[in-house]
């Protein structure tokens, strides 16, 4: 079992900035690539932003040179920054882990997602 725990979300002014946090916790014996999604049009969710373990990051166009992500390993946290949000940045962030279980299978896992809102 993964466990993945969310936080860092909630109302901001447009330009503002918000980081999130996410937790991994459970049967993990190495994590593969940590990331963020969120719901777009057409899509059940879209890539926001990823980072595999040793490789580079991964961003959206629309977020590109606004969002970072980074990873802390000990603390298996992943987190997204983001600054100078946009109104249309508002959606629920999803954080999703790849990694391998201690019995050493292969497990891709979901957050609850974190409600990020930006006012105009």
């Amino acid at each position: 079992q993964v466990q993945l725990v969310e936080s860092g979300g909630g109302l901001v002014q447009a330009g503002g900035s918000l980081r999130l946090s996410c937790a991994a916790s459970g049967s993990i014996l190495s994590i593969n690539a940590m990331g963020w999604y969120r719901p777009a049009p057409g899509k059940q969710r879209e890539l926001v932003a990823t980072l595999p373990s040793g490789g580079s990051t991964n961003y959206a166009d629309s977020v590109k040179g606004r969002f970072t992500i980074s990873r802390h390993n000990a603390k298996n946290t992943v987190y997204l920054q983001m600054n100078s949000l946009k109104p249309e940045d508002t959606a629920v962030y999803f954080c999703n882990v790849q990694v391998v279980t201690t019995t050493g299978s292969w497990k891709g896992s979901w957050g609850q997602g974190t409600q990020v809102t930006v006012s105009s």
